[in-house]
């Protein structure tokens, strides 16, 4: 089976894995957009990236169902957890969920990933996409600074 998705997955995880190293505790800090900061928003990757992990493991176990969230009541309400988290250990665990939930798509049989494709809900596979969205904010912010 063709997976895509996973050099994708991959290459985003590795930008973030740079990122986060190349970064000091200072930067870690600064501002982003509606009271988010570069590290709250590495405390969101993990949260989102560690939700997709724990929802494979269950669709392993019981198959592939619908999960709906509501993404802005679930970021609203994360904010203030996110800004709770240690800069340091926000960032890395956006680095071990990211890993995570990457070795769990990589090795899931090819069923599991077409019932998840069957979803139709891209970013439960392309992981990267997200991770990628994030990024970009980052990276644009530290060119502002």
């Amino acid at each position: 089976m063709d997976r895509p998705f996973v050099a994708e997955n991959n290459r985003e995880r590795k930008r973030l894995i740079a990122l986060a190293a190349r970064l000091t505790d200072e930067e870690l800090g600064l501002p982003l957009e509606m009271g988010w900061t570069i590290a709250s928003a590495f405390a969101h990757l993990a949260f989102w990236d560690q939700r997709a992990w724990v929802l494979m493991r269950k669709w392993k176990q019981s198959g592939v169902a619908e999960s709906p969230v509501d993404d802005d009541v679930t970021n609203d309400a994360l904010l203030s957890l996110c800004l709770g988290i240690p800069p340091r250990v926000a960032a890395n665990l956006a680095i071990a969920a990211a890993e995570a939930i990457d070795r769990e798509l990589e090795k899931a049989s090819a069923e599991l990933i077409s019932d998840i494709g069957a979803l139709g809900e891209k970013f439960r596979l392309w992981r990267s996409l997200h991770r990628r969205t994030h990024l970009d904010q980052i990276e644009a912010r530290l060119r502002s600074k």
